[in-house]
């Protein structure tokens, strides 16, 4: 799948930290809930190290690149889960 744009991986990165951010909420045991302003900094934490790994990762296809960016969003999901 060869991306053109340079805005879909940018959304794609944008779209999956706010699920991984969400998911990782959930997961949590809170009573009163994940909290909207937490979230949204989690998944602005998530895009940044995600757009930082998309952009300095020396891959040969953009799909490529983009899979390990949305891997790297996943393996701080699951480090940080041993913390909550």
């Amino acid at each position: 799948m060869p991306l053109t744009s340079t805005k879909t991986p940018l959304f794609l990165l944008l779209l999956t930290a706010f699920v991984c951010s969400r998911t990782w909420f959930v997961f949590i045991d809170d009573p009163e809930g994940p909290n909207l302003l937490i979230v949204t900094v989690l998944a602005l934490i998530l895009f940044g190290a995600s757009y930082l790994a998309w952009k300095f990762i020396p891959a040969t296809t953009a799909s490529t690149k983009l899979l390990l960016a949305i891997c790297a969003q996943l393996a701080i999901v699951i480090g940080l889960y041993p913390i909550a």
